[in-house]
């Protein structure tokens, strides 16, 4: 049964609130190192987790007409962009003061708004070796997540079953593959291949 709008919502707050707090504990040097989003630091992750607070619907069609309306060129101009001009307290606070804000991304709705704070997320706490979103938090994102979602990331599952070992929920069919709901989610969104994820019982390798 899919999981309520409210639910959902709750959830998407809870998981701004947690990475505010691990944030504003942030050093310099962590704000300026690389995320798991190819190119991008720290401070471009939250740049671009904020883009939708700051900027106004004039300016991002704007943007994105310059970008000949590819989002995913528009996104990285964008968050290289802005880090320029605002400083890590600034895109803080921008977080901070945003945490209930109802955005959606287009056609994704709340699970969409959910699942992208709670991957990028990932993109910034896991190279910081800092904790991820409680498992049934990413317990929800990866409900949510589709044959269209493992297309767009490029992830072939063919023969596999990809099992969280601290909470219910499996991906995929075939030979099973138990790991941290986690590394699970990493996995589906092309952040770490299949060979490298850290398997086992939740508690053994590769857990915080």
């Amino acid at each position: 049964m899919p999981t309520d709008t409210e639910t959902l919502a709750a959830e998407t707050f809870a998981e701004r609130a947690r990475l505010a707090e691990l944030l504003a504990g942030l050093t310099a040097e962590q704000w300026a190192a690389p995320s798991l989003c190819a190119g991008w630091r720290v401070r471009e992750v939250v740049a671009h987790m904020t883009m939708a607070f700051r900027i106004k619907p004039p300016a991002f069609f704007a943007g994105l007409l310059r970008a000949r309306f590819d989002f995913d060129r528009y996104a990285d101009r964008a968050a290289r962009s802005d880090t320029k001009k605002l400083s890590d307290t600034e895109l803080l606070e921008v977080l901070r003061s945003n945490i209930r804000h109802p955005w959606r991304p287009p056609g994704g709705g709340q699970a969409g708004a959910l699942s992208h704070d709670v991957i990028h997320g990932l993109d910034m706490t896991e190279p910081l070796g800092l904790p991820a979103a409680p498992p049934e938090r990413i317990a929800l994102v990866l409900e949510s997540s589709g044959p269209k979602s493992l297309a767009y990331f490029g992830v072939d599952l063919r023969g596999k079953r990809l099992a969280a070992s601290d909470v219910e929920l499996s991906v995929g069919e075939g030979v099973e593959v138990r790991m941290p709901a986690r590394e699970l989610l990493l996995v589906v969104t092309g952040r770490r291949p299949l060979a490298e994820a850290r398997t086992g019982p939740a508690g053994e390798e590769g857990d915080r």
